[in-house]
């Protein structure tokens, strides 16, 4: 009788041990896709090359001077809250934030300065 409460017990802890490690060495759930997200939600304002609509009053991202007058923490507030006044629409229940850094990153490589 010992023997088996003892196999038993070993089970479980083995067990246990075995689901503790399966939930620690799961994938990671893949990283969001800047530009794919750029294009379903703010080429239609912003351009599929990011520079923008001159009509729509829409920034060029590609521009330099642009990039450079913009910090990540001004552009994550303004895709989570929209911008007052224009037609920038909130993204904050939309997009959860390592989708919103995706897009922060995707605007940053259209900076033109990087592709000289």
């Amino acid at each position: 009788m010992k023997l088996i409460k003892g196999t038993a017990v070993w089970c479980l802890m083995v067990g246990a041990g075995l689901l503790v490690t399966s939930f620690a060495f799961q994938a990671a759930p893949p990283a969001a896709d800047g530009g794919a997200i750029f294009r379903r939600q703010c080429a239609m304002c912003h351009g599929a090359d990011g520079k923008g609509f001159h009509a729509l009053k829409t920034p060029n991202f590609t521009d330099p001077k642009w990039q450079s007058s913009k910090k990540d923490n001004a552009l994550k507030e303004v895709i989570k809250n929209g911008r007052k006044g224009t037609a920038m629409p909130t993204f904050g229940g939309t997009l959860k934030d390592d989708q919103i850094s995706a897009v922060i990153s995707f605007v940053r490589s259209l900076n033109s300065a990087k592709k000289k």
